[in-house]
């Protein structure tokens, strides 16, 4: 049978640890033991922290488990699947703040930079826009939708309506191609046509259309006529 928290040396103990020395000074496990806060009688909280990191290969990854992937984990319920998952959501949109603070766009290479991480290996299709002022200044970061491995459905209405709402006169889609092939399809293209006709009636501009893949991007400006 395993130590439980209590059972670890005071000053080795993830609470007492971040009280004393700072959340900086702590690893993944113990930060993540502190969420999932008690263990079974076979295992402590740490040992359960280290069993769901061993379910994905990078810390970033822990945000694309399921709840139901999360509690196939011994110890971890469904109540401590949605603690993490929420954790995850307000980790993803405290970096979507601190990526839009007064970031300029000016070219698609400063859309990969900004969102290529996050969409390069994406298993599902993402689509994202961004919302810009009259300055290419990051105003939002707006989740449209996330779909299947090779398909997404949304409307332009769903990609038009946050620069509406919040009245800015530029916008970039991006969205991502899980096969990791970020070439534009014909419907892609399509789209891409009739999101510049719909702008364009309302008075916004369609700075660009980039898709992501592994470790590169295409703008689908380039590939209309």
């Amino acid at each position: 049978m395993s130590l439980t928290i209590k059972e670890i040396p005071r000053l080795e103990r993830p609470y007492e640890k971040l009280k004393l020395y700072g959340a900086d000074k702590l690893s993944d496990s113990e930060l993540l033991a502190i969420i999932i806060k008690t263990g079974t009688k076979d295992e402590n909280s740490l040992q359960i922290a280290i069993r769901v990191l061993n379910l994905v290969h990078k810390l970033s990854d822990l945000q694309n488990l399921s709840i139901k992937e999360l509690s196939s984990v011994k110890g971890i319920g469904e109540v401590k699947s949605i603690q993490i998952k929420a954790l995850c959501e307000l980790t993803k949109r405290m970096n979507n703040e601190n990526k839009k603070s007064k970031i300029k766009i000016s070219r698609g290479q400063d859309v990969y930079n900004l969102l290529g991480r996050e969409m390069n290996y994406e298993k599902q299709e993402m689509v994202k826009v961004l919302v810009l002022n009259n300055k290419n200044e990051v105003v939002e970061i707006k989740d449209i939708v996330k779909g299947s491995n090779n398909y997404a459905n949304f409307t332009i209405n769903n990609i038009i309506s946050e620069n509406i709402k919040l009245q800015e006169p530029k916008l970039i889609l991006i969205h991502n191609h899980p096969s990791g092939d970020p070439h534009p399809s014909i419907d892609d293209i399509k789209t891409t046509s009739n999101l510049i006709d719909a702008c364009n009636l309302i008075g916004i501009k369609l700075l660009d259309h980039i898709i992501i893949g592994n470790n590169k991007y295409e703008s689908v400006l380039n590939y209309l006529n």
